[in-house]
Formats: C-alpha cells, sequence, structure tokens
C-alpha cells in the first residue's frame, strides 16, 4: 500500500500548487493565435499563404478576446485590440478583397 495519496486534477493538469489567474493566460494564447496568423498568412519560396488556416486562427483569438476583453486592463485591451486588427487586415490584404 503506498502512503502517496494519489494527484488532484489541478496537479494532474501540471499545476503544482498554484491554478494561473485566467486573464494572462487568455491574453496569452490569444497573442500566440495572432502570431500564428501572421506566420500562416507569410508567404515563402516553399510555400504559400494558408489562408484557411489564418481565419480560424484569427476566429479563434477574437472569440476568446470578445469574452475576456472586460476582465483586462485597459493597456490591454488596446494591445490586443491593436493585434487582432493588424491580423484581420493582413488576412483581408492577402485575401484581396
Amino acid at each position: 500500500m503506498s502512503s502517496q495519496a494519489p494527484p488532484n486534477d489541478a496537479e494532474a493538469a501540471g499545476f503544482q500548487g498554484q491554478i494561473p489567474d485566467l486573464e494572462p493566460l487568455l491574453t496569452e494564447i490569444i497573442a500566440t493565435l495572432s502570431l500564428a496568423a501572421h506566420a500562416y498568412l507569410s508567404d515563402s519560396e516553399e510555400k504559400k499563404a494558408d489562408l484557411a488556416s489564418a481565419e480560424i486562427a484569427i476566429d479563434v483569438a477574437s472569440a476568446t478576446f470578445e469574452r475576456v476583453k472586460e476582465r483586462l486592463r485597459p493597456q490591454e485591451r488596446l494591445a490586443i485590440t491593436q493585434m487582432l486588427t493588424e491580423s484581420r487586415m493582413t488576412f483581408v490584404r492577402k485575401r484581396g478583397l
């Protein structure tokens, strides 16, 4: 018989004693998706822009932002709004509309 207690859900998920605050976590996810969209939109000699993947990344980042924006500080809201606007504008230019 083991004297070690089974891990709780937070420990099993990799949070060792502390669950992170939601806002910074979602802000990082939004930024990562926005950067991914820019990567999908870039052309190179080996590959063309992946508009479908870029659109999904932008849509998911935007939906996440809409859900959490009221909980962010004004400067965070502004930075994310600018980042998403730039991603959308780049997408529209690449799509040709």
